[in-house]
């Protein structure tokens, strides 16, 4: 298949604002791949790349060359260059690299060009997520979409699903089965801004479980064998020991765990969610917060590694020692795992009958340092890879009045208006503004079209990707927390930043200032 055609079903999927219709677009494409690139074609058409890491950032995909007139790549080809991208190591690999990536964009047309720098940044916004796909991918093999939302359930990944629907039909699909060692998608909460309304989705009476500000792990341990996975299924044993050695001290020989790590300090209180995340990401740290608070065995493994304890939690089991338990309904799963695992290691979990009840455990929840709670339907499966109503979290919310600094230019559906936010607060000190992140979520067409009016005639400097301009607009910002990051010259950037409103009743000398922002991140500040 030509890259160009898969670059206008791109196009056209994030032009298109119906459902079925995008659905109809993204089945023609994945029935025209031949059977060696629905693998890379069917992750492409989600935004994805099938090679997880590249080595190629937002510096790399400046300068880059012009592009060509006339289409010569084919999806094979593209999906060939890009694994010798990713394959580049050692000395002089920046070089290499750099010289690999112009020569495929200098392969590429100005369409084709534009699907690269989407796949690559991680930025693809075109309206077709995973869920969408597995429908195209029912719709392209001719069966059963129930049938192909269970194999990605089971098997984790829309890539190895499109290949077995399309090369095997229904019967390739039946034989996924939860694997112990193999990841498979978990399971998504919904959001809700009170307990009220998890309540009105759940039905009651419900369990309310603490929501760690941890990062999200699936324990896989067969016999001897332990295996940890991440939220996106990437595999971290080696830089978690002491999550291996807690699962080791349990008397089952088969288990299949979904749970939260989380680092806390001498007190048991979470540590800030970048240090639990900056420890996952790597293999030693020097410290010894959280001790006091971990296990026996997580201490040793710690002390072993000389790093920061990551402590594990857990709140669902998924398998025991050959049985699959995904089917069965919550209070079950709760109950085997309560048999299953030392009290020490479960996530605090109540059952509450009302508002009141699960009003009150939310505010122990928050009082206790955590991100807030989960309201959980005791009746559910185990929906895995799905964003239900089931589970329904409920976190305290942050707003600030920000600063607009420059915004950039939108892709996909949103290609010709100025789409990405760049946010700032005010530095009292200096009277200059301190970028915090950016955000392009929670804005609508109308907003859209009317930043892009307001912007323009703001604008200092106006560049292909970045419209910088006079630091005067101001907006009302939602985000989850504040961490620390050397991404930005403050130090520190926004969680989970949403656009709320624009506020054109301050000016920018009203704005929140850098000082207000640091409190949040200190954690003297609850919500705003």
């Amino acid at each position: 298949m030509r890259f160009l055609d898969l670059a206008a079903t791109s196009a056209a999927v994030g032009a298109t604002s119906g459902r079925r219709a995008k659905v109809e677009l993204l089945a023609a494409a994945l029935r025209s791949l031949d059977p060696g690139e629905v693998a890379a074609g069917s992750g492409w058409l989600a935004g994805e790349l099938r090679q997880r890491q590249t080595g190629v950032g937002y510096a790399g995909l400046r300068d880059l060359p012009p592009p060509a007139d006339t289409p010569t790549l084919t999806v094979g080809g593209v999906d060939a260059a890009i694994d010798e991208i990713a394959a580049v190591a050692g000395t002089g690999s920046q070089a290499r690299r750099r010289a690999l990536l112009h020569r495929l964009f200098a392969a590429a047309t100005a369409d084709e060009q534009r699907l690269l720098i989407g796949l690559f940044s991680g930025e693809l916004r075109q309206g077709a997520q995973a869920g969408l796909l597995a429908d195209a991918v029912a719709r392209a093999a001719e069966v059963p979409v129930a049938a192909v939302r269970r194999a990605l359930l089971l098997a984790g990944d829309l890539r190895s699903v499109a290949v077995a629907a399309l090369g095997g039909g229904a019967p390739a699909l039946a034989a996924f089965r939860l694997q112990v060692g193999r990841p498979l998608a978990p399971m998504l909460a919904q959001s809700a801004p009170s307990v009220d309304e998890a309540l009105a989705a759940t039905g009651t009476p419900a369990m309310v479980d603490v929501k760690l500000d941890g990062i999200r792990i699936q324990v896989h341990r067969s016999g001897s064998e332990i295996a940890v996975f991440t939220r996106s299924l990437d595999e971290i044993t080696a830089r978690v020991p002491e999550v291996v050695a807690a699962v080791r001290t349990l008397p089952g020989r088969e288990l299949v765990l979904d749970g939260e790590a989380i680092g806390l300090d001498p007190a048991g209180r979470p540590l800030p969610f970048q240090e639990t995340a900056g420890r996952a990401a790597r293999r030693t740290t020097a410290s010894t917060a959280g001790r006091a608070a971990a296990a026996p065995a997580t201490l040793a493994a710690a002390e072993a590694a000389g790093s920061t304890v990551l402590t594990p939690y857990f709140f669902d089991l998924l398998h025991l020692d050959g049985q699959d338990l995904i089917d069965r309904p919550g209070r079950e799963r709760w109950a085997a795992l309560a048999g299953a695992v030392d009290g020490s290691l479960l996530v605090g979990r109540v059952e509450v009958d009302d508002a009141e009840q699960a009003g009150a455990a939310f505010a122990a929840a928050v009082d206790a340092g955590q991100e807030g709670v989960v309201v959980k339907d005791p009746a559910a499966p185990y929906d895995a890879g799905r964003r239900g109503s089931a589970w329904v979290k409920v976190k305290p919310r942050h707003t600030l009045d920000l600063v607009v600094l420059a915004v950039e230019w939108g892709s996909g559906r949103r290609r010709g208006w100025l789409s990405n936010l760049h946010l700032g607060a005010r530095d009292p000190g200096t009277g200059e503004f301190v970028m915090l992140g950016k955000t392009f979520k929670g804005l609508t067409d109308e907003v859209l079209r009317w930043q892009t009016e307001r912007f323009l005639a703001l604008a200092v400097e106006k560049g292909d990707w970045v419209v910088r301009v006079r630091p005067e607009q101001v907006v009302e910002i939602a985000f989850d927390g504040v961490q620390t990051s050397s991404r930005y010259p403050g130090g520190m950037a926004l969680r989970f930043a949403r656009v709320l409103r624009y506020r054109h009743d301050k000016t920018a000398a009203e704005a929140d200032t850098v000082d207000t922002v640091r409190a949040i991140h200190a954690g003297r500040v609850a919500g705003g």
